[in-house]
């Protein structure tokens, strides 16, 4: 494991400092940043190019409305812990290749596990919002499986592109992240004690600042050619894709939420639209319960011997009524 000693203070490589907005109400937060000057940093340097060349993808994944609606508090908590089985199937699997190239030169000087690894953080997570048998109520979703895949493929065969889903994900942990999280917490009315929101607390990171120049020193150190670090920004900017799909899919999957009756309680499909964006559906909650109320109730009543019980049950109920307005 790689040592956190952190670079000469005297050649600081540019980095975001994460800047919250202190404006409240609809406005929420705001991912906003800062750039530390350094004359020392060179424009071929990686981080300098994954910088410059992944912004519009940040922007735009900023700028999906499953993220400014997060930012502005309104994220309903079944969203929220579909949010985080994503979380979980995606750091799995990153993780996983993480572990098996952390002796490959193209990708060691990046393996940081004490500090950035989330699996265990998000198993937590996991433990609070489904319980014990957590396995067995979740499920990955089709985006996520998408990114997942994509995970593993470059990990088993373009390990130098690693690099970029690795960038992609601690960095905006590290940064934008700290800002999801006092959202959630305050929003979902979570815990104090951070149960629920472990996925974004980094204990051995004592501070952020100082580790993500670490990373970035670390990632200009990389021995790699020009071409190589070009196909490094393409792969960080479709990191950023398949984050945006995961964000689609949970947006689409909010609209067919209605809010908790309870807290805690479990939504209840509207029976409008189609059935596969049922939260009962997607996330296999059918095993707390036998399956959509909605739909379960429709399809026995579609049924012919219970059709004729109703019809019987009217014409008996028009005969009372109208005998007893006789």
């Amino acid at each position: 494991m790689n040592s956190l000693r952190v670079p000469n203070p005297h050649h600081r490589p540019a980095m975001p400092s994460l800047v919250e907005s202190s404006e409240g109400g609809d406005e929420g937060e705001s991912l906003r940043y800062e750039e530390i000057e350094d004359d020392n940093v060179s424009p071929t340097d990686l981080s300098e190019l994954l910088k410059d060349g992944t912004k519009e993808s940040h922007d735009r994944a900023e700028n999906t409305q499953f993220v400014k609606d997060f930012l502005k508090g309104r994220i309903k908590k079944e969203l929220f812990k579909l949010a985080t089985v994503a979380l979980y199937f995606t750091y799995s699997a990153l993780e996983e290749e993480m572990d098996r190239n952390k002796d490959n030169p193209v990708f060691a000087p990046l393996y940081f596990p004490l500090e950035l690894h989330r699996k265990e953080a998000l198993i937590k997570d996991m433990k609070y919002f489904y319980g014990e048998d957590w396995k067995e109520k979740i499920q990955c979703s089709e985006a996520t499986q998408h990114y997942v895949d994509r995970i593993h493929h470059v990990g088993q065969h373009e390990p130098e592109l690693l690099v970029a889903h690795a960038y992609t994900r601690y960095m905006g942990d590290l940064s934008g992240g700290q800002v999801l999280k006092k959202v959630a917490q305050r929003a979902l009315k979570l815990p104090s004690t951070d149960e629920g929101i472990q996925f974004y607390v980094f204990e051995n990171v004592s501070n952020a600042q100082q580790f993500k120049q670490l990373y970035r020193a670390r990632l200009n150190a990389l021995d790699l050619d020009k071409s190589c670090k070009e196909r490094i920004v393409e792969e960080a900017n479709r990191a950023f894709r398949f984050n945006m799909q995961v964000f689609d899919e949970l947006d689409k999957i909010g609209k067919s939420l209605t809010e908790e009756a309870q807290e805690g309680g479990l939504p209840v499909h509207d029976g409008k639209g189609d059935l596969r964006k049922c939260p009962y559906y997607a996330d296999k909650l059918g095993k707390a319960a036998p399956g959509c109320p909605y739909h379960a109730a429709m399809a026995v009543a579609k049924q012919p011997l219970v059709q004729l019980i109703l019809a019987a049950c009217i014409a008996v109920a028009a005969g009372a009524a109208a005998w007893y307005m006789m």
